[in-house]
């Protein structure tokens, strides 16, 4: 399923994974809000709606991630690193090349929506 984010004015095409989750988070677009910083590598949001889980221990998290924490902290990944943490795999920027410098460190304007 794709989709295109944009961050900052700047859009990524972006794919979503066809399974519970993925299909739930399909239902809200179009989305678009004010993202906080999270740890100095994603953008964090919670969601007015809890959407389905399937955690896991992912171990690392890359460039152009899209995961939930919890039922209903979608986050976007814009650097990568390792991590003890559990998350739900939504989907993936596929291009996510200059996404650090774009989404910097500091809250920002995010919109999802279908292609």
């Amino acid at each position: 399923m794709d989709i295109v984010v944009t961050i900052n004015g700047k859009p990524y095409d972006a794919e979503i994974l066809d399974n519970e989750s993925g299909r739930a988070f399909m239902a809200l677009l179009p989305l678009s809000f004010e993202m906080e910083d999270e740890n100095g590598n994603g953008k964090c949001r919670y969601l007015s709606k809890k959407l389905p889980v399937k955690s896991e221990a992912v171990g690392s998290i890359a460039a152009g991630d899209i995961m939930l924490f919890g039922a209903s902290c979608l986050i976007v990944f814009y650097d990568s690193s390792d991590t003890d943490s559990s998350y739900t795999r939504i989907g993936r920027i596929k291009n996510p090349d200059d996404l650090k410098r774009i989404a910097g460190r500091r809250d920002a304007d995010v919109s999802f929506r279908a292609r």
